[in-house]
């Protein structure tokens, strides 16, 4: 089970959107080398004034291509880096993982699974109307959210457009994603 790195992001100021790189390296405990939001503790502006202190659990952003072909359905055209990930994938079910699964990027670089991306207004500013194509309810009624994945770095190294993507899932019961 695995896809590949579509595209690689990142920015050293808070910004929506992230530009495109040719390589990014990952900081074992830390994210994005130069990215605003790597660090120990949570980078995200609104959680940080409710508590500087919290473990960063959002680390590094990984969000799925396939996202950009359904999105484009409903008229809205988006590109990898623009919904603010650092890491685009093709060909892995991002959001059928299990927390606490490891993604093998490259040829060492390994993102453990901690939930889900909880995307927030500054979608809508970005595309109008596009919260609603990336956060919605299924035909249950439950609340279905597509705006990625978040992870924390266990082994660092460098990561590429193109580099294999592996999947290992946890041992145990699997629990599913929620958001962070």
């Amino acid at each position: 089970m695995g896809g590949s790195v579509a595209a690689v992001s990142s920015h050293g100021t808070y910004s929506f959107s992230k530009p495109n790189r040719d390589r990014i390296t990952l900081l074992a405990g830390l994210g994005v080398e130069g990215d605003v939001h790597a660090g120990v503790t949570v980078k995200h502006r609104f959680r940080m004034r409710k508590d500087p202190s919290q473990p960063n659990l959002r680390q590094v952003h990984l969000l799925h291509e396939e996202l950009f072909d359904e999105v484009r359905e409903a008229g809205f055209e988006v590109a990898a880096g623009e919904l603010g990930e650092n890491v685009t994938t093709r060909g892995v079910d991002l959001l059928g993982l299990p927390t606490g699964t490891l993604l093998r990027l490259g040829d060492g670089a390994v993102v453990e699974v901690t939930g889900l991306r909880n995307p927030c207004a500054q979608i809508d500013g970005f595309r109008k109307g596009l919260m609603k194509q990336v956060v919605g309810r299924d035909a249950d009624g439950k609340v279905r959210v597509l705006a990625g994945i978040m992870g924390v770095v266990v082994t660092g190294g460098v990561v590429r457009p193109g580099d294999p993507v592996g999947v290992e899932l946890p041992d145990g019961p699997h629990l599913p994603l929620e958001t962070v």
